[in-house]
């Protein structure tokens, strides 16, 4: 039988190779790494982003003293600071270019432990982890329920006028503000349920929150509209709250569009009322219709005859 003698030279390396993977172990084994920091970062002014550790002894023959963390990113070592925030909690402070969407990261941690009365030196690091910059992001709807048509604020960060607010699949009337405020008017949907709200753009649907819809009515006087084509006439509109800031909005539809001539319906904000001019167009005969209110719709007839 024929066999390969290894060379001394190459036991050495396997020796080294393998003490080196025992020193890794014995680290892995007597320290546990934690990364607190978020896969996602939103974006500040300042460009500034903190990354947290904890560490965490296994085995009591680790010096805690001697714990040194540290961050590598982008391949640059930088040793961490201890935290306020608690015990065995580390923090490092990076900024980053402006231009920069995303940022990859590992941690290190040096440590020493007592080895049958010797102090050896042990090693354990995490994985490389990416964070992402996030430019755009959703804090918090400004309230989580209320009736059709209220303007309802969304806060946060990164919109952009082509943004539009869902309820579950239904686009509202979006009013871009800012790019760190939306509005919306409540949808016509069922009153007493709660919908799921997103923030849907080119990027993609983002999670805004839960929001009710909660039963209102509304009346009209006259009750029924009677005009000739030219003739105005005013209809007063009552809700029986006072209108939300932002005012409320009463989407009104029509089967006849070519006979009414009108203009959007708000209430002002504070008020219980909104008075509206409607003028008569074409000869024709059909109904208003207001959803969302009473039983569920609230229709006024409307008659236009020629002149």
């Amino acid at each position: 039988m024929h066999t390969n003698r290894i060379s001394p030279a190459r036991k050495i390396i396997l020796w080294l190779a393998a003490a080196l993977s025992l020193a890794l172990f014995a680290g892995c084994d007597s320290v546990v790494l934690t990364n607190l920091t978020s896969p996602s970062l939103p974006e500040n002014p300042s460009q500034i982003y903190t990354f947290t550790l904890r560490v965490t002894p296994k085995a009591s023959s680790v010096t805690i003293a001697s714990i040194a963390p540290h961050i590598v990113i982008d391949g640059q070592n930088f040793p961490m600071k201890k935290s306020a925030l608690g015990e065995n909690l580390f923090e490092f402070e990076f900024q980053l270019p402006s231009a920069r969407d995303e940022v990859a990261y590992y941690y290190l941690v040096n440590f020493q432990y007592d080895n049958n009365g010797a102090t050896a030196s042990g090693e354990a690091y995490t994985e490389v982890v990416h964070a992402k910059i996030v430019r755009r992001y959703v804090l918090s709807l400004e309230v989580n329920r209320g009736p059709v048509g209220a303007r309802i604020s969304v806060l946060g960060r990164g919109f952009t006028p082509q943004d539009t607010i869902y309820f579950e699949n239904l686009p509202t009337r979006t009013v871009y503000e800012s790019p760190n405020a939306l509005s919306f008017f409540v949808p016509a949907l069922e009153a007493g349920k709660n919908y799921r709200v997103q923030l849907g753009s080119s990027a993609g649907n983002s999670p805004v929150g839960t929001f009710r819809i909660d039963t209102s009515t509304l009346t009209a006087s006259p009750a029924a509209l009677m005009l000739r084509t030219g003739e105005r006439q005013t209809v007063v509109f009552t809700v029986p709250n006072a209108a939300p800031p932002g005012g409320l909005l009463l989407d009104a539809t029509t089967d006849v569009p070519e006979s009414v001539i009108m203009p959007e319906i708000v209430v002002p904000a504070g008020q219980m009322s909104a008075n509206i001019t409607v003028e008569g167009g074409k000869a024709g005969r059909g109904n208003l219709y207001f959803k969302g209110y009473g039983a569920g719709e609230v229709s006024i007839p409307v008659t236009v005859t020629a002149k």
